[in-house]
């Protein structure tokens, strides 16, 4: 009985892992992953730069380094890294140099940031699989992860807390993971004093997807 207890112990308390992506505005990449099976937690920050603990606004000057990310939190009993890494391809447009869609800057430039040598040949892989499909480069970058600062608390689930609360006929038109103008930002958002995003994200994203499959 002992060492059936501890088999089921041993089970239920295997250790989570956790991925860090850079793909654009992270409003997105956290519905994206929330919806991934096996995805324990989504949390979105800034990492990439040299400054610590920014801001959202010192973030948005374009002067930090950081980028805006999601740290993914999963149970690799579940999911694989893999699996991860494809989900981010399909949610971005790994071509684009200058950030993602309509959000424009360095602080949207897309990465993997790995944490072993495991992860860096799974990115670096992936990576390689795409540019045989492209006629373009990619852009996305895989670089070491480094400190992860999450961002401030009203940027946390932000998507969620918005679907909940918008009627059905304006909330997000499609469950699955892609850029939809249903996240448009509004003037009453946090984050008003940026650059609404148009419909054109989701038909390039449906197009990138397309080419990944």
């Amino acid at each position: 009985m002992n060492l059936l207890f501890a088999l089921v112990l041993a089970v239920t308390t295997a250790p989570l892992d956790t991925a860090t992506f850079a793909g654009g505005c992270f409003w997105s990449m956290e519905r994206a992953f929330d919806q991934v099976a096996g995805v324990v937690a989504v949390t979105v920050g800034y990492t990439g730069g040299t400054m610590p603990h920014p801001s959202y606004e010192q973030v948005s000057t374009g002067q930090t380094g950081h980028l805006e990310s999601v740290q993914v939190v999963y149970d690799p009993r579940r999911i694989a890294y893999e699996r991860l890494v494809d989900a981010f391809w399909h949610d971005i447009d790994p071509t684009q140099a200058d950030g993602q869609f309509c959000d424009h800057g360095p602080e949207y430039h897309t990465a993997i940031f790995y944490r072993d040598s495991t992860e860096y040949r799974v990115a670096a892989a992936s990576r390689r699989a795409l540019e045989r499909r492209f006629e373009k480069p990619i852009v996305t970058e895989i670089v070491p992860a480094t400190a992860f600062y999450p961002a401030e608390q009203y940027h946390q689930h932000y998507t969620r807390r918005s679907f909940i609360a918008t009627p059905p006929s304006t909330a997000w038109p499609r469950p699955h993971a892609g850029r939809s103008s249903g996240a448009s930002r509004s003037r009453s958002s946090p984050r008003s004093s940026r650059r609404p995003r148009s419909t054109r994200r989701s038909s390039i994203t449906s197009t990138t997807t397309a080419r990944i499959r």
